[in-house]
């Protein structure tokens, strides 16, 4: 059995791995030696649920696509056997997809990131993935944003009821005074 690739099948798998790089802002290698087909597929279908992607990929062909993207190869992550999350909208939600996986197996190590061109560490993250996912972040945006004209609705209903109140007593105390 050949296991040799092909020069032209090797060009290919570097334009894909290229393109995954240009189309997601985000992306998080991992050493996912040791794990199940069952875990691969648990992590793969939670990192899509969110919008992303995981692949295993060739590591020195995955270096010529991070060169070809121009983007930082962080140092030794394309070494042994390796994965790539990648996504470009929920980054702490890829992270947190990963990070789970690894504390649940105890196998799947992350190894670096890539973060709108930035390299992180494990630590890095590891961090990443204690914030809040993107839905939560957007809904407390929007309430925060909404507070303020919660407040002046308020304060404007108030005014006129007082107005009312006001408007009524007056005319009510003409009624009387006329009678």
């Amino acid at each position: 059995m050949d296991l040799a690739i092909s020069r032209k099948k090797k060009e290919a798998l570097v334009e894909t791995y290229r393109q995954i790089l240009k189309e997601n802002t985000s992306l998080i290698m991992t050493d996912y030696s040791g794990l199940t087909v069952k875990e691969m597929e648990t992590l793969r279908a939670r990192i899509r649920e969110i919008g992303g992607e995981f692949h295993v990929v060739k590591n020195r062909l995955a270096k010529r696509a991070f060169q070809d993207a121009g983007l930082p190869e962080p140092e030794q992550a394309l070494d042994g056997p390796t994965a790539i999350g990648v996504i470009s909208e929920d980054v702490p939600g890829l992270a947190k997809a990963i990070v789970d996986l690894a504390k649940e197996t105890e196998i799947l190590r992350i190894k670096a990131g890539v973060i709108d061109g930035r390299v992180l560490d494990a630590a890095e993250i590891t961090r990443l993935a204690e914030l809040p996912p993107l839905p939560v972040v957007q809904a407390q945006l929007l309430g925060l944003i909404q507070t303020p004209a919660q407040q002046i609705a308020g304060v404007l209903a108030a005014t006129l009821q007082g107005l009312a109140r006001v408007i009524k007593a007056y005319s009510e105390q003409e009624a009387a005074a006329a009678s």
